[in-house]
């Protein structure tokens, strides 16, 4: 079993660290007080800055959940360990983790997945795979709006510099942990540009990796066969959405989501937590598991170059599975033999500092060579692509239009009405299906409609545009938002609409 959980490990310095903790909320404060009295016993040369953030800080009025004193110890300290935080519920709030990984850059999200079987039941011995979610993107922008009483849209932002970097991060990460394979999960058969870019991208950087066999699979099938054929994957790489989703599946089939671990990094810092949640159900009555968050500390370790000691910690931790001392969410009477708290968890992985574990595989942390490549945290962004000729075909205009009968024949005849010379109605589709021209009549269709509009000869103008715009304000038909249709040399850069 490759029990190896770092993005990478830097090498090793006499020096201090001075790490910045966040205790969190719900059985966030208990969890990382195990942790620091496990990291003080294995005698780790830390010193910790604490730092005020989540609950506390929304109730201080601040809508992020991260205070202007916290940005300036993140500032000097670059590597945040952190407990678990609570969203307080209703609009107006975001989520701590979104406001920490977007603003800091902290673009790859590192998740291994392992099966610790027979100590704690998996239905998967042997499982050990590790989720690369992409941090920073995809419909996590948060760019939503309600543009009708019916209608409400997410934006999927993608890009090109975001993909190679995480998937380049992939890569890397299986070159130094001795992994075989990558795997790439979108759902590009569907969303084509924007799973199609990070699918088309991936094929790209795996070409400069002949060495880690390479394949794809398109998301709903992947995460069933992952479901039900872990040791067919080993590093699995997908875009922001999926990679959520989809690394806290994985960690409940290795066993347990209380035991999982992650890190995410980027060039300029780094940040390390549990994958659970603050679980204020359960706070403050001495049960809950601190495993991932220290499984996330070793991660930290590495990061700071300090192998023995993640290297002790994390056979101790092991040890402790193997003495049958568990928490109550992964205690089994058939191989569990003492029922312990979060503080007398902690205390057991600390009196066993220095032992190894007998059956399960020992890590070896220290046998990383510091000669390979680059740490993976240290990818240089990749540098911009050549400006593309950019040339515009035309425009979908969208439009709040509900009157009693929502017929698109009678919609289509006032916007022909108002086109002006030089464009042409196209096509007419409510939430994507074609409902103009030659609709089906049992389509249903919402008050929100997208109308394409493409030039009769050539490139459009933006004036064009505008006077189109125009015209259909002056017709009673005001758009509500509109996008231009694009391409970039030649190619296309917009879908096209079923049955245009």
């Amino acid at each position: 079993m490759n029990a190896q959980l770092a993005p990478s490990p830097a090498p090793a310095t006499l020096a201090r660290h001075t790490v910045a903790v966040a205790h969190g909320d719900g059985i966030g404060p208990e969890i990382t007080d195990a942790v620091l009295h496990v990291l003080r016993a294995a005698d780790c040369p830390i010193d910790f800055a604490p730092v005020r953030m989540g609950e506390q800080a929304y109730l201080a009025g601040d809508s992020a959940g991260v205070p202007a004193e916290a940005w300036d110890v993140l500032a000097r300290h670059r590597v945040l360990l952190k407990g678990p935080m609570t969203t307080p519920q209703g609009g107006g709030y975001k989520s701590v983790n979104v406001t920490l990984r977007k603003t800091l850059g902290l673009y790859a999200n590192v998740r291994p997945c392992v099966a610790y079987h027979p100590y704690v039941y998996s239905a998967h011995p042997g499982m050990d795979v590790v989720i690369v979610r992409e941090n920073e993107e995809d419909t996590y922008g948060g760019i939503e709006h309600r543009q009708t009483a019916e209608v409400a849209q997410c934006l999927k932002l993608i890009t090109r510099p975001g993909c190679e970097r995480i998937v380049r991060h992939a890569f890397e990460y299986a070159v130094r942990h001795g992994r075989r394979k990558v795997t790439c999960l979108t759902k590009d058969n569907i969303m084509k540009m924007t799973d199609g870019l990070f699918h088309r991208v991936f094929d790209e950087v795996a070409r400069e990796y002949p060495q880690i066999a390479a394949d794809h699979r398109i998301i709903d099938i992947g995460a069933a066969r992952l479901a039900t054929r872990p040791k067919d994957f080993d590093v699995v790489v997908t875009l922001n959405l999926h990679g959520d989703i989809l690394s806290d599946i994985a960690a409940e089939m290795a066993g347990s989501i209380g035991m999982a671990a992650s890190s995410n990094v980027g060039l300029h810092g780094a940040m390390f937590e549990a994958v659970h949640g603050s679980a204020p159900d359960i706070a403050g009555k001495n049960i809950a598991n601190p495993s991932g968050m220290l499984l996330a500390a070793v991660m930290m370790l590495l990061h700071l170059g300090e192998r023995a000691a993640a290297e002790r910690i994390h056979n101790a931790w092991l040890c402790t599975l193997e003495d049958g001392i568990h928490t109550p969410d992964v205690f089994n009477e058939s191989t569990s033999k003492r029922r312990v708290g979060t503080r007398e968890f902690a205390h057991a992985v600390a009196e066993r500092l220095g032992r190894e574990p007998r059956h399960l595989q020992p890590v070896r942390y220290g046998a990383f060579d510091e000669a390979a490549s680059a740490p993976v945290e240290r990818i240089e962004a990749p540098a911009a692509a050549p400006e593309p000729a950019k040339t515009c075909d035309g425009v979908d205009i969208f439009l709040d239009w509900h009157p009693a009968q929502r017929d698109p024949e009678a919609l289509a005849a006032q916007l022909r009405a108002a086109c002006p010379d030089g464009l042409r109605l196209a096509v007419i589709t409510n939430r994507g299906v074609k409902v103009w021209p030659h609709g089906h009549p049992d389509t249903f269709c919402s008050d929100h409609w997208r109308c394409r509009f493409v030039g009769e000869q050539g490139e459009v103008s933006p004036r064009a545009i505008l006077a189109l715009m125009q015209k259909l304000v002056d017709a009673g038909l005001p758009p509500i938002k509109s996008e231009n249709l694009y391409r970039f040399d030649g190619e296309r850069g917009y879908s096209v609409a079923q049955g245009e």
